[in-house]
């Protein structure tokens, strides 16, 4: 489940509530193309936009769309008591993993972050894996945080951030602090493919969301060795990640459903408004630049 590529759809929301079948027509799709597993409730699944309900809400359409691909949910939340509720939410929906990210307003110490994951790993019964996002929770993981953190029952994945230095030394230095079990993943679609080819174990992709089969042809060449080919698949998604980069992937992905009729327009909840008309021009031109307008 923590290996190849876990595709991240877009949770589609307007003022009403979630869009049940769009979030429904998402996941089946992903469940079609035969990804890995399907990662719902993250940072693309919009969760710190939704409540309990919709939060159960997603976790039910997500699982039963899945017919059968892992779901890994996300539980973040800023009191731990609301986490806990959140994990056995999930796990009682079917969930196969949960993803947490420790999210605060008040910035938490390591001490808080360690012993959240300590209370969250001793009440759950299904892989955990460590969400390291400190562009939205201003909090950064050190190598040595990790290595307490996998020693925890349950914790048996990180899903890291793109990297400031050279990815490859970035992935050889948390594969070698780590055990051998312990799932290595990352994000930033941009980097992926370097990524993979240096050992990390999974790709936790935003495009593959809605692309399931382009970013999945990149996971194949990697985990062929076909180095080149692998880093050529992902050259010709600049465009794309330029506007990740530019835009934020969240804004990017919902208009890129929403270009498809995958998803309402409006499908982002306020005060988030999407791209603005330039962007989606920049949008339009990315997809045919890079062959994905269909």
């Amino acid at each position: 489940m923590l290996e190849g590529l876990c595709a991240f759809p877009l949770t589609p929301v307007s003022e009403e509530g979630v869009d049940e079948a769009a979030l429904t027509g998402l996941v089946a799709r992903l469940a079609t193309a035969e990804v890995d597993s399907i990662g719902v409730l993250g940072s693309t699944g919009l969760y710190p936009y939704l409540d309990r309900a919709e939060r159960s809400t997603v976790l039910e359409m997500a699982v039963a769309a899945a017919a059968g691909t892992p779901v890994i949910a996300g539980i973040g939340a800023l009191r731990t008591r609301e986490v806990l509720t959140y994990a056995q939410d999930a796990q009682m929906a079917g969930a196969a993993g949960l993803l947490l990210a420790p999210v605060s307003y008040h910035r938490l110490t390591e001490g808080e972050v360690y012993g959240l994951y300590r209370d969250v790993a001793s009440a759950t019964s299904v892989p955990v894996i460590v969400y390291d996002n400190p562009g939205t929770t201003g909090f950064t993981f050190t190598d040595e945080l990790y290595t307490r953190l996998v020693q925890l029952p349950n914790i048996t994945g990180i899903k890291s951030p793109p990297p400031a230095a050279e990815v490859a030394d970035r992935v050889t230095t948390l594969r070698a602090g780590l055990p051998g079990s312990v799932s290595v993943g990352i994000s930033g679609d941009w980097v992926a493919a370097e990524a993979l080819l240096a050992g990390a174990d999974c790709w936790y992709s935003v495009l593959g969301g809605v692309f399931p089969a382009t970013a999945q042809a990149i996971v194949d060449a990697a985990a062929a060795g076909h180095r080149e080919q692998a880093q050529v698949l992902s050259q010709a998604l600049e465009p794309i990640w330029a506007l990740f980069r530019r835009h934020g992937s969240l804004r990017a992905v919902a208009a890129i459903a929403e270009t498809f009729g995958w998803a309402q327009s409006p499908s982002l909840p306020l005060p988030l408004l999407g791209l603005s008309p330039q962007g989606r021009a920049e949008l339009q031109a990315a997809l045919q630049t890079t062959g994905l307008a269909g």
